[in-house]
């Protein structure tokens, strides 16, 4: 049974990215999927990484429940709104802190290269917009993507992955957003 970890990593419980995952995770459970739902606002931890990877802070008890996620997790489905053009702050403490060497990846000694410890999982990255998603493209280059995609999940091993980008929020209409929230169905119900 495919084992599908999903992280809401938006700040608010009253999002639309919460409804989004809120569709994800109901289908996937209904399809016969394992799924664990972690919500970064919920964990209590510091997201500041204070001395870079030159002395690893003491992890919270939440931070290695969730590293224990992630290794049990096929598939990893990741939600987040682009602010700034990344996610928010708290979500981007979240991978500082937790997704460190050791854990998600190992630089190797005398070499450039680096080993990939979280390969054997694909992902899948959700990410919502106030722009229109073609805004997103031209005036942004798909900054969100190209750094969630390639260096963090690429970055760590992780392929498939697969994306998701939802623009145009700010001023949606209900029809368009029962329309995405649909779409979680589908996504969810096939465990991608």
């Amino acid at each position: 049974m495919k084992k599908i970890l999903l992280i809401d990593g938006h700040p608010q419980s009253d999002s639309f990215i919460s409804s989004l995952c809120d569709r994800y995770f109901e289908s996937a459970k209904a399809g016969g999927y394992e799924i664990k739902r972690l919500n970064v606002r919920d964990l209590v931890f510091d997201p500041n990484l204070k001395f870079g990877y030159k002395e690893i802070q003491q992890l919270e008890p939440d931070l290695i429940a969730s590293q224990q996620l992630v290794l049990w997790c096929d598939h990893l489905v990741f939600a987040y709104p682009m602010w700034w053009g990344a996610m928010p702050a708290l979500t981007k403490g979240y991978f500082d802190r937790s997704w460190l060497p050791g854990f998600a990846f190992k630089f190797q000694n005398s070499s450039p290269f680096w080993d990939k410890l979280l390969k054997g999982r694909s992902a899948r990255i959700l990410v919502t917009c106030d722009a229109p998603t073609i805004f997103n493209l031209f005036a942004y280059f798909n900054s969100p993507y190209t750094v969630t995609k390639k260096m963090i999940f690429a970055f760590c091993g992780f392929k498939p992955i697969r994306s998701t980008h939802i623009g145009g929020v700010k001023g949606m209409s209900e029809v368009k957003r029962k329309m995405w929230l649909n779409k979680m169905s589908e996504l969810g119900s096939a465990g991608g």
